[in-house]
Protein backbone atom coordinates (compact mmCIF):
# COMPACT_ATOMS: atom_id res chain seq x y z
CA UNK A 1 0.00 0.00 0.00
CA UNK A 2 1.12 3.57 -0.61
CA UNK A 3 1.60 5.79 2.43
CA UNK A 4 -1.59 7.64 1.54
CA UNK A 5 -3.52 4.36 1.39
CA UNK A 6 -2.00 3.22 4.69
CA UNK A 7 -3.10 6.45 6.38
CA UNK A 8 -6.60 6.21 4.89
CA UNK A 9 -6.99 2.57 5.97
CA UNK A 10 -5.70 3.34 9.47
CA UNK A 11 -8.12 6.25 9.86
CA UNK A 12 -11.06 4.17 8.65
CA UNK A 13 -10.40 1.38 11.13
CA UNK A 14 -9.83 3.88 13.91
CA UNK A 15 -13.32 5.17 13.15
CA UNK A 16 -15.05 1.77 13.15
CA UNK A 17 -13.08 0.05 15.94
CA UNK A 18 -15.72 0.12 18.68
CA UNK A 19 -18.49 -1.01 16.34
CA UNK A 20 -16.24 -3.71 14.88
CA UNK A 21 -15.55 -5.10 18.36
CA UNK A 22 -19.27 -5.18 19.14
CA UNK A 23 -20.32 -6.75 15.84
CA UNK A 24 -17.47 -9.30 15.56
CA UNK A 25 -16.62 -10.27 19.14
CA UNK A 26 -15.46 -13.81 18.35
CA UNK A 27 -15.39 -16.44 15.58
CA UNK A 28 -19.18 -16.89 15.30
CA UNK A 29 -19.12 -15.84 11.64
CA UNK A 30 -16.31 -18.19 10.61
CA UNK A 31 -17.37 -21.37 8.85
CA UNK A 32 -16.32 -24.78 10.16
CA UNK A 33 -13.71 -25.39 7.40
CA UNK A 34 -11.88 -22.15 8.25
CA UNK A 35 -11.88 -22.93 11.96
CA UNK A 36 -10.52 -26.38 11.16
CA UNK A 37 -7.65 -24.75 9.27
CA UNK A 38 -6.90 -22.49 12.25
CA UNK A 39 -6.77 -25.54 14.50
CA UNK A 40 -4.53 -27.28 11.97
CA UNK A 41 -2.28 -24.20 12.00
CA UNK A 42 -1.89 -24.40 15.79
CA UNK A 43 -1.22 -28.12 15.66
CA UNK A 44 1.32 -27.66 12.84
CA UNK A 45 3.55 -25.26 14.76
CA UNK A 46 6.64 -27.36 15.52
CA UNK A 47 7.83 -25.67 18.71
CA UNK A 48 6.25 -25.80 22.19
CA UNK A 49 5.67 -23.47 23.89
CA UNK A 50 5.25 -21.60 20.63
CA UNK A 51 5.59 -17.88 19.96
CA UNK A 52 2.84 -16.73 17.59
CA UNK A 53 2.17 -13.39 15.90
CA UNK A 54 -1.37 -12.40 14.99
CA UNK A 55 -0.44 -10.02 12.17
CA UNK A 56 -3.34 -7.65 11.71
CA UNK A 57 -4.96 -8.71 14.95
CA UNK A 58 -7.65 -6.03 14.91
CA UNK A 59 -9.66 -6.11 18.14
CA UNK A 60 -8.08 -9.39 19.23
CA UNK A 61 -10.86 -11.86 18.48
CA UNK A 62 -8.52 -14.40 16.88
CA UNK A 63 -6.08 -14.00 19.78
CA UNK A 64 -8.89 -15.21 22.04
CA UNK A 65 -9.52 -18.16 19.73
CA UNK A 66 -5.84 -19.11 19.52
CA UNK A 67 -5.53 -18.96 23.30
CA UNK A 68 -8.54 -21.24 23.65
CA UNK A 69 -7.00 -23.76 21.25
CA UNK A 70 -3.67 -23.75 23.09
CA UNK A 71 -3.35 -21.77 26.34
CA UNK A 72 0.44 -22.19 26.26
CA UNK A 73 0.88 -20.13 23.10
CA UNK A 74 2.92 -16.96 23.63
CA UNK A 75 0.96 -14.54 21.46
CA UNK A 76 1.88 -11.08 20.22
CA UNK A 77 -0.27 -8.93 17.98
CA UNK A 78 0.17 -6.12 15.49
CA UNK A 79 -2.33 -3.93 13.70
CA UNK A 80 -2.35 -0.81 11.57
CA UNK A 81 -5.04 0.88 13.68
CA UNK A 82 -4.30 2.20 17.20
CA UNK A 83 -8.03 2.22 17.98
CA UNK A 84 -8.40 -1.43 17.02
CA UNK A 85 -5.40 -2.20 19.22
CA UNK A 86 -7.01 -0.35 22.12
CA UNK A 87 -9.96 -2.72 21.86
CA UNK A 88 -7.56 -5.67 21.74
CA UNK A 89 -5.69 -4.40 24.82
CA UNK A 90 -8.93 -4.15 26.76
CA UNK A 91 -9.38 -7.88 26.18
CA UNK A 92 -5.73 -8.94 26.40
CA UNK A 93 -3.94 -6.42 28.64
CA UNK A 94 -0.93 -8.64 29.32
CA UNK A 95 0.05 -9.23 25.69
CA UNK A 96 2.49 -7.35 23.47
CA UNK A 97 0.30 -5.50 20.97
CA UNK A 98 1.96 -3.00 18.66
CA UNK A 99 0.89 -0.64 15.89
CA UNK A 100 2.47 -1.73 12.61
CA UNK A 101 1.97 -2.26 8.90
CA UNK A 102 2.34 -5.91 7.86
CA UNK A 103 4.94 -4.79 5.34
CA UNK A 104 7.17 -3.30 8.08
CA UNK A 105 6.91 -5.36 11.27
CA UNK A 106 8.81 -4.12 14.36
CA UNK A 107 9.97 -7.58 15.43
CA UNK A 108 13.37 -9.27 15.37
CA UNK A 109 14.35 -11.77 12.70
CA UNK A 110 13.17 -15.34 13.37
CA UNK A 111 11.27 -14.42 16.51
CA UNK A 112 8.08 -16.41 15.91
CA UNK A 113 7.15 -20.05 15.42
CA UNK A 114 3.85 -19.14 13.79
CA UNK A 115 2.24 -16.17 12.04
CA UNK A 116 -1.50 -15.83 11.55
CA UNK A 117 -2.66 -13.29 8.95
CA UNK A 118 -6.41 -13.74 9.16
CA UNK A 119 -8.03 -11.52 6.53
CA UNK A 120 -5.39 -8.91 7.27
CA UNK A 121 -4.09 -8.77 3.67
CA UNK A 122 -7.45 -7.81 2.16
CA UNK A 123 -6.37 -4.17 1.77
CA UNK A 124 -3.04 -5.19 0.20
CA UNK A 125 -3.05 -5.12 -3.62
CA UNK A 126 -1.96 -8.47 -5.09
CA UNK A 127 1.25 -7.03 -6.52
CA UNK A 128 2.25 -5.93 -2.99
CA UNK A 129 1.73 -9.33 -1.36
CA UNK A 130 5.35 -10.27 -2.04
CA UNK A 131 6.57 -7.51 0.29
CA UNK A 132 4.27 -8.69 3.08
CA UNK A 133 5.23 -12.34 2.58
CA UNK A 134 8.92 -11.43 2.72
CA UNK A 135 8.28 -9.77 6.08
CA UNK A 136 6.39 -12.78 7.41
CA UNK A 137 9.31 -14.94 6.28
CA UNK A 138 11.77 -12.68 8.08
CA UNK A 139 10.05 -12.85 11.47
CA UNK A 140 9.41 -16.60 11.30
CA UNK A 141 11.95 -19.17 12.41
CA UNK A 142 12.97 -21.86 9.88
CA UNK A 143 10.21 -24.45 9.83
CA UNK A 144 7.72 -21.96 11.26
CA UNK A 145 4.11 -21.95 10.11
CA UNK A 146 2.10 -19.25 8.32
CA UNK A 147 -1.69 -19.22 7.90
CA UNK A 148 -3.42 -16.79 5.57
CA UNK A 149 -7.17 -16.19 5.30
CA UNK A 150 -8.69 -13.99 2.59
CA UNK A 151 -11.58 -13.46 0.19
CA UNK A 152 -10.70 -15.46 -2.91
CA UNK A 153 -10.92 -14.38 -6.52
CA UNK A 154 -9.71 -11.49 -8.65
CA UNK A 155 -10.44 -7.80 -8.68
CA UNK A 156 -11.40 -5.43 -5.92
CA UNK A 157 -14.48 -4.21 -4.09
CA UNK A 158 -15.40 -1.05 -2.23
CA UNK A 159 -16.66 -1.31 1.32
CA UNK A 160 -19.25 1.44 1.64
CA UNK A 161 -20.10 2.54 5.19
CA UNK A 162 -18.68 -0.59 6.85
CA UNK A 163 -19.91 -1.35 10.38
CA UNK A 164 -22.38 1.53 10.07
CA UNK A 165 -19.79 4.31 9.74
CA UNK A 166 -19.40 6.91 7.01
CA UNK A 167 -16.05 5.65 5.74
CA UNK A 168 -15.03 3.78 2.62
CA UNK A 169 -12.38 1.15 2.08
CA UNK A 170 -11.05 -0.78 -0.90
CA UNK A 171 -10.61 -4.51 -0.40
CA UNK A 172 -8.82 -6.85 -2.80
CA UNK A 173 -9.67 -10.41 -3.71
CA UNK A 174 -6.69 -12.75 -3.85
CA UNK A 175 -6.40 -15.53 -6.43
CA UNK A 176 -5.16 -18.64 -4.64
CA UNK A 177 -2.74 -19.79 -7.39
CA UNK A 178 -1.15 -16.33 -7.28
CA UNK A 179 -0.94 -16.49 -3.48
CA UNK A 180 0.76 -19.89 -3.70
CA UNK A 181 3.29 -18.66 -6.24
CA UNK A 182 4.07 -15.55 -4.22
CA UNK A 183 4.60 -17.64 -1.09
CA UNK A 184 6.97 -19.93 -2.97
CA UNK A 185 8.98 -16.96 -4.20
CA UNK A 186 9.16 -15.63 -0.62
CA UNK A 187 10.63 -18.90 0.66
CA UNK A 188 7.59 -20.84 1.83
CA UNK A 189 6.35 -24.35 1.08
CA UNK A 190 2.56 -24.55 0.84
CA UNK A 191 1.26 -27.50 2.88
CA UNK A 192 -2.55 -27.10 2.80
CA UNK A 193 -5.09 -25.08 0.81
CA UNK A 194 -8.79 -24.44 1.34
CA UNK A 195 -10.93 -22.79 -1.32
CA UNK A 196 -14.70 -22.75 -0.89
CA UNK A 197 -17.68 -21.04 -2.44
CA UNK A 198 -19.52 -18.21 -0.75
CA UNK A 199 -22.22 -19.27 1.72
CA UNK A 200 -25.36 -18.14 -0.06
CA UNK A 201 -26.56 -14.66 0.82
CA UNK A 202 -24.33 -14.59 3.88
CA UNK A 203 -21.14 -14.04 1.84
CA UNK A 204 -20.52 -12.28 -1.44
CA UNK A 205 -17.23 -13.93 -2.33
CA UNK A 206 -15.47 -17.29 -2.12
CA UNK A 207 -13.04 -17.74 0.76
CA UNK A 208 -9.44 -18.95 0.66
CA UNK A 209 -7.06 -20.21 3.32
CA UNK A 210 -3.45 -21.24 2.77
CA UNK A 211 -1.10 -22.91 5.25
CA UNK A 212 2.62 -22.74 4.53
CA UNK A 213 5.93 -23.58 6.19
CA UNK A 214 8.97 -21.30 6.15
CA UNK A 215 11.91 -22.92 4.43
Amino acid sequence: MTEQTVQHTRAAYDEVAVSYAEMLPDTRYEAAPELAMVQHFVESIPQRPAAVLDAGCGTGRMISHLSALDPELVIAGSDLSPAMLAEARSRHPALELVAADNAVLPFADERFDGVLAWYSTIHTPPHRLATVFDEFHRVLRPGGTLLLGYQAGTGQRRLDKPYGHDVDLVAYLHHTPYVRNALGTAGFRVTAVLDRDARGAFEKHPQGVVLAARL
